[in-house]
């Protein structure tokens, strides 16, 4: 849809909503883009009175339309978009970008902070979903029972004890076993706390976490990687992607493994290096492993080390998504949009997180609603966590936590104009971080 065609509709849409008696002068609003997606049913009616909601469909900023990269003063995006600095420079009036999910590693917080521009997530997003997910991919594994459904529907016919036993070679029992999970926040929690129930004795490592956690979750804390990989019979990934954790299990971390250990991640792919990974599913180092997320994405497996890795269960990263969480996380995203048009920023918003690098970041200026800020509001300040040694073997990799996600090629600009409504925005209350 062409610019002119965008306006017609909303001046007409306008002039549609006005008594014919009645000389209205509306407002502009604000411009809000979907970067990487063109469902908005659900964003428009918690935005529409507040904001122009557009849908831009691009996989990157070379797709998206002029006006928005003009005129957008928030964004909204799943994974499949990457916002690096020179990507955030070709917008002129972006203020706030909204994660549809809880992983930002697509985003470069650092260099959207210094532009003026608060960036966001929906931290609880799909964490029942990615737990369950991340238990059945555990079980599958154990249990085997996704090789045995494929041979089943294959048309091999498994007859007595003697063919059973050589189908399900491998098959684990799981009482006993120990599950090492890398990465204790919501998911890595969510996780523990159910495999307990499966008879796991469940270790994890986090050196982010406060000391004292393990004893109120009934859990045993190790305070290395290495300590982790030498004792866990199953190694389940939990942590965030970043520039010290990229190919945290790679060749010299896998040797640490035990032999024929079971690897799980709903993460991240980066955490894993493929190339090691397919070599040691050969090797039968790792006995079989389920991965919810890849290096590149959406995953395929022509081109990939992984092509031919034996023993491999691989899901398109759709550990997060239930119908429920799908409607929540979009619901949230929209919210915290909304809060940044009505309310003040960066103090209105609940889940910034690049709050250390807005210091000093324009927030001064007007806000998206027009308010101007006060002194003692420029002068806010965020306190940053102060930076962590991780402990770690030769050659190991510090990590932080954790994330997940959800999904989209424009031609042209597509924009749902909003109708008037008669209720006024309700006050927003003001919250602010601990």
């Amino acid at each position: 849809m062409s610019v002119d065609k965008i306006e017609a509709i909303r001046h007409s849409a306008a002039a549609a909503a006005a008594m014919p008696s009645q000389k209205t002068t509306a407002s502009p609003r604000p411009l809000v883009a979907l970067l990487d997606g063109r469902d908005c049913s659900v964003e428009m009616p918690i935005l529409k009175d507040v904001a122009t909601v557009a849908f831009c469909d691009a996989q990157s900023t070379q797709e998206i339309h002029e006006k928005v990269l003009a005129e957008a003063v928030g964004a909204m995006l799943y994974h499949s978009i990457t916002l690096a600095k020179e990507d955030l420079e070709k917008f002129h009036a972006l203020r706030v970008i909204v994660r549809i999910g809880s992983g930002y590693d697509n985003v470069d917080i650092k260099a959207a902070g210094e532009l003026g521009i608060a960036v966001c997530n929906v931290p609880v997003h799909g964490v029942e979903e990615t737990a369950d997910s991340t238990m059945s991919l555990i079980l599958n594994v154990y249990r085997r029972t996704h090789w045995m459904a494929e041979m089943v529907k294959g048309g091999k016919k498994l007859v007595g004890a003697e063919q059973i036993r050589e189908a399900g070679q491998g098959a684990m029992r799981i009482r006993g076993e120990t599950l090492g999970v890398i990465g204790l926040g919501r998911v890595g929690t969510a996780v523990a706390l159910r495999a307990k129930a499966f008879g796991f004795k469940v270790i994890f490592y986090d050196p982010y976490l406060s000391d004292g956690m393990e004893k109120s979750l009934g859990l045993t804390r190790v305070y290395t990687l290495q300590d982790l990989l030498f004792q866990s019979d199953c190694v389940t990934l939990h942590c965030s992607l970043n520039d010290h954790n990229h190919h945290l299990i790679n060749e010299f971390t896998i040797k640490q493994m035990r032999q024929g250990a079971f690897l799980i991640n709903t993460a991240r792919g980066g955490l894993i290096d493929e190339t090691a990974l397919a070599q040691a599913l050969k090797e039968g180092r790792i006995r079989a492993a389920a991965l919810d997320v890849h290096e590149n994405e959406p995953y395929t497996p022509t081109g990939s080390p992984l092509s031919d890795a034996p023993n491999l269960i691989c899901t398109p990263h759709s550990a997060w998504y239930s119908d429920q969480s799908s409607l929540e996380v979009r619901e949230s995203a929209a919210g915290e949009i909304r809060r940044a048009i009505t309310g003040r920023m960066p103090q209105v918003l609940r889940n910034c997180v690049n709050k250390e690098y807005l210091v000093g970041g324009g927030w001064g200026e007007p806000e998206l609603n027009g308010g101007s800020m006060t002194a003692a509001a420029a002068a806010f300040r965020y306190a940053a966590p102060p930076p962590m040694v991780v402990p770690q073997p030769a050659g190991g990799q510090p990590l932080v936590l954790e994330n997940h996600g959800g999904s989209g090629v424009s031609q042209a600009l597509n924009t749902s104009v909003a109708e008037s409504m008669i209720v006024q925005p309700s006050p927003v209350k003001v919250e602010q971080d601990p």
